[in-house]
């Protein structure tokens, strides 16, 4: 009897001994920086939903290689699905460094001086795919796009593509 009760608990020592290596891989709890594209300058803040979802929160303003300057408010949730892969593999997943799908939603205030046939969608709803990469501790790149619906005066089909370098602190 004595040798059962020894060979289950070295079986279940040596299952609860493995159990406690494993690695949880997750998107980390709060992440800020400044990003630079084509045609705008933004500050966005990323919070841990769960392991592998994150809402970024982003203010703007974009236009700056136009003539119509404006902010933006966005908010976006990211679903990092291919964090566990990264690590397999031995890459960066630090700054939520990955590939993920997204449902992006923005807002652009415009002046109210504005011509109203401006061809900048004032609402945006875009489903969107995208990568996040690290270029080193601080420095990294997205690249991204989707398309979904934009609202002016009426609701039609409109294009988002991210196109980034920023700093994240």
């Amino acid at each position: 009897m004595s040798k059962v009760v020894f060979i289950s608990l070295l079986i279940m020592s040596s299952y609860f001994g493995f159990s406690q290596n494993e690695k949880v891989v997750s998107v980390e709890k709060s992440t800020f920086g400044i990003q630079v594209g084509l045609i705008g300058i933004w500050a966005h803040n990323e919070l841990k939903v769960s392991d592998q979802v994150a809402l970024r929160s982003e203010l703007a303003v974009s236009g700056i290689n136009s003539a119509s300057i404006s902010p933006l408010l966005a908010l976006e949730s990211r679903w990092y699905y291919n964090l566990n892969e990264r690590v397999n593999k031995g890459k960066r997943i630090d700054g939520n460094s990955g590939d993920y799908i997204s449902l992006r939603s923005s807002y652009h205030f415009h002046d109210a001086t504005e011509i109203e046939e401006n061809d900048i969608n004032r609402i945006l709803l875009v489903p969107t795919w995208g990568i996040r990469r690290n270029i080193s501790t601080h420095f990294n790149y997205e690249i991204g796009g989707g398309a979904g619906f934009g609202y002016r005066k009426d609701v039609a089909l409109a294009f988002y593509v991210n196109l980034r370098i920023g700093y994240r602190f």
